[in-house]
């Protein structure tokens, strides 16, 4: 099993870069990690329905084809913690990789959503890609520690 991060475009400022950096480090003691950041589309001169086109094809272009898609949006499943390393830790026992997307400014285009084998929240609200990318981060660090009983989660 490999985990793999498709992510439009780069932190803006060193502190989430570093706060970024800092959990996908600590998540890939646990499970295989690749982080792909893909070009955002200028939207100067396109609509938004072309910027998330284009950002779509470059975001798919990174998928492993077998792998299981997580299109990372607001209106996706809202899983605990636990829930979550538990889906992981099923994900891992059968062999599976794991893809997870996460839009840019205008989200994810229909074509990603309707690939994506699970939609998951990963908060209520909407977030900008480079805090989506930290909060999925430690949560894939946090599942790790769960899934090895470790006392990081203290629930």
């Amino acid at each position: 099993m490999r985990i793999v991060l498709a992510v439009v475009g780069r932190p803006r400022g060193d502190g989430v870069a570093d706060a970024i950096a800092e959990y996908e480090t600590r998540a890939a003691r646990y499970w295989p990690l690749e982080a792909h950041e893909v070009r955002e589309e200028p939207a100067r001169s396109s609509s938004p329905e072309i910027v998330k086109q284009r950002e779509g094809e470059r975001l798919l272009a990174k998928i492993p084809a077998a792998a299981v898609l997580v299109a990372c949006d607001e209106r996706g499943l809202a899983w605990t913690s636990q829930q979550f390393a538990a889906w992981l830790q099923r994900q891992r026992e059968e062999g599976r990789d794991v893809a997870f997307v996460i839009g840019g400014a205008y989200g994810l285009p229909p074509a990603v959503r309707e690939r994506a084998a699970v939609r998951l929240a990963v908060a209520p609200w909407t977030l900008p890609h480079e805090l989506a990318r930290l909060v999925l981060a430690e949560q894939l660090y946090r599942a790790g520690t769960i899934v090895r009983g470790e006392p990081y989660h203290k629930a």
